[in-house]
């Protein structure tokens, strides 16, 4: 069966959906469906509802992280719709984001607009993000290769940093611990006055941590993160703005540990060129910074992605245009004798967004030229229909690339020069319900990728493969009740030889339920997944797990809050991946955290 009749028929059998839901007593909007519908920039480069994006998108807001209060990044995306995560143990060992089935490294992580990644390995260091350094976080699945260039085969995470709001200077600090001997403070200021608008933040995470093998030491953790973030907008309507977001710390890991820097800097300049159209100019840098000592000697990988960026935006009445350029280079300082150290890439594209009522329709197009890998054209198309004002049907289709790392192609006795970037294209259809209360989204697609970057040696490409999913999210916020439900199905199949991809689970499910009571809060979530395989040939298998964390709040004061936190409450032993000798890596048990907080 080809994939465009899969598509079709995808389609078509969600076409029925809307039609039932149609029949239930449906309320006008308000602000509670507002809330479930949130604003998202991430999908189109623009300002658009969930429902208007035409993608498949989980927004976590600033309620969902205060109620859950994270220890880390990947405990908070864990189960999402359309998420994997694995980890080399807890509390800031190495872990891996998978979306869609893709691996980290073909996937996009942005804080603020801004690319963070290490040029050697290719992923991003998601456990080196302190939770309570950010406000917000847009989980978008699907292709966006022609909007962020490469590595966005699977999707774009956009994590925001805290903004500031209209009042006068708002402070908020926070202080607590809790298991493994862990402490956790946090302060920060925003506010406004004038034209002017300020954030400024830092915190500080120390853990002795688990062992992350079996009759092991405790293996620690610590990590101080500071932010600042200042704009302003002048009477003219131009605005001018900094931010910098600033990661130092140590981890401690089998066989060694490692000091670590991760940043991301940038300013930006927007100006209203003239009426329906305005004008962007970003300079960035992101830093990925790693001393090593270990039983295999001292190594040190320290790279750096700079990136210049002009966007502009027109609109004609209810449409959008967009277009621009990009320059990045990609620099790489190490230890190790890699046969390149830079590379640059060069960038054009462009975007239209038209509203033709009940119809919208998304195109884009973008041409990358590398220095290393060549050319690269990407696009998608999407349209949307509105059935009726709660029920929006979708289909899409789109392209991206990923690009070898450093690692991939030069480490010694690892790396290939002759592998050639990964290419893909992916067909997806959709329907969202949304009501006043409460909304559901379900999305089907098909992935097929050629020459994925495989191996546990010397790396090869692999002919095809191909990742089949669905998934259904919702979401319900209805007197003092909030619930936000995720069901995710993956078929991540590599077409040479049948065999599942490694590391990925094929079923997930997370729920997470809250309650409020006056001053007080109750909440907790469940996050469940089936077996998946540490190697390529499925015969070594890691079992399912299924972990409760339960949550509960105190509002003692006016802006002083206490909040509890107990994490896999049963004391589940799980793992998620292994070591190269076969050796388990170790998750926590059951473990528990207070916290007491001042401000908003």
């Amino acid at each position: 069966m080809s994939k465009h009749f899969y598509a079709a028929s995808l389609l078509a059998s969600l076409a029925a959906l809307p039609v039932a839901a149609h029949a239930q007593a449906v309320e006008p909007r308000s602000s509670t469906s507002q809330a479930l519908d949130p604003v998202v920039v991430t999908a189109a480069l623009a300002p658009r509802t969930a429902a208007q994006s035409l993608s498949s998108i989980t927004v976590l807001d600033e309620a969902a992280l205060r109620r859950q209060d994270p220890v880390s990044m990947t405990d908070l995306l864990r189960g999402q719709p359309g998420v994997d995560v694995s980890t080399n143990g807890s509390f800031g060992k190495n872990s891996s984001v998978y979306v869609r089935g893709t691996g980290s490294g073909q996937n996009v992580l942005l804080i603020d607009g801004i690319r963070l990644r290490s040029a050697t390995s290719g992923g991003a260091a998601w456990s080196t993000l302190d939770p309570r350094m950010f406000e917000r976080a847009e989980i978008l699945r699907g292709p966006r290769g022609s909007l962020y260039g490469a590595d966005a085969i699977g999707g774009v995470i956009q994590l925001f940093t805290h903004q500031a709001d209209d009042d006068g200077p708002a402070p908020r600090f926070s202080f607590g611990g809790g298991s493994f001997n862990t402490a956790r403070t946090s302060a920060g200021i925003s506010g406004a006055e004038g034209g002017t608008r300020y954030s400024f933040a830092a915190s500080h995470f120390n853990t002795d941590g688990e062992p992350v093998r079996q009759g092991g030491d405790d293996k620690g953790f610590d990590n101080t993160t500071a932010l600042a973030r200042v704009s302003h907008t002048f009477n003219s309507g131009a605005e001018l703005g900094v931010l910098a977001l600033r990661a130092r710390g140590n981890n401690e890991y089998d066989d060694g540990e490692n000091d670590f820097v991760q940043q991301v800097a940038g300013v930006y300049a927007e100006i209203p060129v003239v009426d329906h159209w305005r004008s962007r100019v970003t300079l960035s840098e992101a830093r990925d910074e790693s001393d090593n000592v270990d039983t295999f000697g001292d190594s040190t990988f320290d790279t750096q992605i700079r990136t210049a960026r002009w966007e502009n935006t027109f609109t004609a009445g209810v449409h959008e245009f967009i277009a621009g350029a990009e320059y990045s280079e990609d620099k790489v300082e190490s230890t190790v004798d890699y046969n390149e150290t830079s590379r640059d890439n060069r960038a054009v594209f462009t975007q239209a967004l038209f509203d033709f009522a009940p119809f919208t329709l998304q195109a884009s197009a973008r041409f990358d030229s590398n220095a290393r890998y060549g050319d690269e054209l990407t696009g998608s198309v999407a349209v949307g229909f509105d059935v009726d004002a709660h029920h929006t049907l979708r289909a899409s289709y789109g392209t991206a690339f990923n690009a070898p790392t450093y690692n991939q192609l030069f480490y010694p006795d690892f790396g290939n020069p002759d592998l050639e970037p990964e290419t893909s294209d992916t067909l997806e259809a959709g329907v969202r319900g949304q009501y006043a209360h409460w909304f559901w989204d379900a999305a089907l697609y098909q992935t097929d990728i050629d020459n994925l970057i495989a191996g546990q040696g010397e790396q090869f490409n692999v002919p095809t493969s191909r990742i089949r999913g669905a998934e259904l999210a919702g979401g319900m916020e209805i007197e003092q009740w909030t619930l936000a439900l995720a069901l995710t199905y993956t078929d991540p199949e590599n077409r040479l030889t049948g065999n599942r991809l490694q590391n990925r689970a094929t079923q997930s499910l997370r729920l997470d339920l809250d309650r409020e009571l006056a001053e007080w809060s109750l909440g907790g979530s469940w996050a469940a997944q089936n077996h998946r395989y540490r190697d390529a040939q499925n015969q070594s298998r890691m079992g399912g797990y299924g972990i409760i964390n339960l949550r509960g709040g105190w509002q003692f004061a006016p802006l002083w809050s206490a909040r509890l936190t107990l994490e896999n409450v049963l004391d589940q032993d799980y793992i998620t991946t292994r070591s190269f000798d076969g050796a388990d890596y170790l998750n926590a048990g059951r473990a528990g955290f207070l916290s007491v907080h001042f401000g908003q």
